[in-house]
């Protein structure tokens, strides 16, 4: 398999252009807390925590299982009815429940307390990764390990060298996001964004202040990030197999981006998201 040639990209992002568009959430009744306990608790494990879109607005509720966490829940883990169950939303609402009946077609959970919400972390960083031609499970990896990590989104970034992603590909990630954010009790699910062409990019990069673009034989990243202002948000952006072209790069940089280095190795596109995500996460993050 070919290799990558060390050149991730990286650019700070202040107000990334979908979060306008947003919809408020429907679980701003719920109750909500914003203390970083909440988000520490739920790396401990305890009961096995499945998805779901909707929650009751109160205790006493039910929710009716269907799908894949269905078939999850009964033929996988064989849990049965009054074996008790964490559902979550994907945007940090979760109830505790008690599974009340099983049917061939799903279950029903009944809501033992009132929905609670988990406000997001304060660090916010989007992943841009051309990552279209990867084969061999290496999208499914990369986009596993950005959920792990925290990592805010995903997108996929489209690239003379990386033109395209099929929307088969798409499908399966967003199940691969979904899994990921079960096994590591993650409460907000990672936003797959739609693929974004380097046009679009440019103005994020514009606005953004800092911005850093990793290049080869430039000033070391920990370097650039030691003299520049701590920030909790902002974008990695990764080039494809084969790398960008210099006009790519050239039009990154030109829209305001400063070129950092990451090392002489060279890397594989996965692993330069997975390496410069966790740098940027643990830099926003130490006090």
């Amino acid at each position: 398999m070919k290799t990558l040639a060390m050149r991730a990209r990286f650019v700070h992002l202040l107000n990334p252009p979908w979060l306008k568009n947003a919809k408020p959430s429907s679980l701003r009744a719920f109750s909500s807390s914003s203390s970083s306990s909440d988000y520490s608790n739920q790396s401990r494990g305890g009961l096995p925590r499945f998805f779901s879109e909707f929650l009751p607005p109160s205790k006493g509720g039910i929710v009716r299982i269907q799908g894949d966490e269905f078939w999850h829940m009964t033929k996988v883990l064989r849990l049965s009815t009054k074996d008790r169950v964490e559902l979550f939303n994907g945007k940090g609402g979760i109830i505790e429940g008690c599974i009340q009946s099983i049917d061939r077609t799903g279950l029903e959970v009944e809501v033992l307390e009132d929905p609670r919400i988990v406000l997001p972390q304060n660090t916010q960083w989007h992943v841009f990764a051309a990552f279209g031609t990867l084969k061999g499970g290496r999208a499914d990896w990369l986009v596993e390990k950005c959920t792990e990590l925290g990592a805010s989104s995903v997108t996929p970034l489209l690239t003379e060298r990386s033109p395209s992603i099929s929307e088969n590909r798409v499908d399966r990630l967003e199940r691969v996001i979904l899994a990921a954010a079960k096994q590591c009790q993650r409460l907000h699910e990672m936003t797959l964004n739609p693929p974004t062409k380097i046009g679009g990019l440019l103005p994020i990069v514009a606005q953004a202040k800092p911005s850093f673009v990793a290049v080869a034989e430039a000033t070391p990243v920990f370097t650039a990030l030691s003299s520049s202002r701590k920030e909790s948000s902002g974008s990695i952006i990764i080039g494809p197999e084969g790398d960008f072209t210099n006009k790519e790069v050239d039009m990154i940089i030109e829209a305001g981006a400063t070129a950092v280095g990451l090392g002489t190795h060279r890397l594989r596109v996965e692993t330069a998201a997975i390496a410069l995500l966790a740098t940027v996460m643990l830099w926003s993050d130490s006090s």
